[in-house]
């Protein structure tokens, strides 16, 4: 009985230790999934803040297309490139105009419009959010009986949702330029037969589930800027360690979401 007491706890230690990780693991996700119940719920109840959500629309959307627009022009002319490289290990070149608009429409164009936007919008909302917190500006909105979610997050997460397909549509029409630019002046394709041979292949949900996709990372890119900012604490350098944290996970997020959204999307 003398050695098999303190042998126990002994035993129980690692056990405890595995569960204390699990437990640390789940815990940011079940603050993250209660903070966006309450954000998605906060959208439909009253009151609205309309000047909210057109004034972000515009920090999020209008002052978001120039650096968009020219990482689709970039990405349309250097996949163009490689495509044709590598179709001319297989007498594939022509198919060229094909790939790289369904490969823009259907994968970059969201993908890229969303890791553009969250390095810019993540991190602006979460310092602003942020610093409201640390300087005891959230509670001032409490006292003030107002909201914080119906005031601060709401506008931001509609405006995100609504803004980025948009900024798809831009960067898909671009990127696909891009490449007819390369395919017309460097590898000299006729422009006719290039913009009738990708009118001709693409199809309505080419388009169509690279927007779903956008406005599921619309949503993931305001979320992640609004958690860890509203979550932020210890002065400046908390501020910026939030809207670090809010870059790379909307980034992680943005990639897990996209591969399940594409295995759903997917033809069988």
């Amino acid at each position: 009985m003398t050695q098999s007491g303190p042998a126990a706890p002994a035993v129980l230690n690692p056990i405890g230790l595995i569960g204390r990780l699990a437990i640390g693991a789940v815990r940011p996700v079940g603050a993250l999934a209660l903070f966006a119940v309450r954000g998605v719920a906060a959208l439909f109840a009253p009151p609205w803040f309309p000047r909210q959500t057109v004034r972000q629309l515009a920090a999020i959307g209008f002052f978001s297309l120039p650096v968009i627009g020219l990482t689709a022009a970039f990405t349309g002319a250097a996949l163009a490139l490689n495509i044709f490289s590598g179709g001319g290990r297989l007498n594939a070149e022509q198919v060229m105009p094909q790939i790289v608009a369904l490969g823009i429409t259907r994968e970059l164009g969201p993908v890229l419009a969303a890791l553009m936007l969250a390095g810019r919008v993540s991190a602006a909302i979460a310092a602003e959010i942020g610093a409201m917190r640390t300087t005891e500006q959230i509670d001032a909105l409490r006292t003030l009986s107002t909201d914080p979610f119906r005031y601060l997050i709401a506008p931001r997460l509609a405006a995100a949702v609504m803004v980025l397909p948009l900024l798809t549509l831009v960067a898909d029409t671009i990127g696909v330029a891009g490449g007819w630019l390369i395919g017309v002046r460097l590898l000299h394709f006729n422009p006719t037969a290039y913009v009738r041979s990708t009118a001709a292949f693409l199809q309505p949900w080419d388009v169509g589930s690279g927007l779903v996709k956008s406005a599921v990372f619309g949503f993931i890119v305001a979320l992640m800027g609004c958690y860890h900012g509203y979550n932020a604490s210890g002065g400046a350098r908390g501020v910026g360690r939030a809207a670090t944290q809010a870059v790379v996970s909307a980034a992680i997020l943005i990639f897990a979401a996209d591969y399940l959204l594409t295995t759903l999307f997917a033809h069988p």
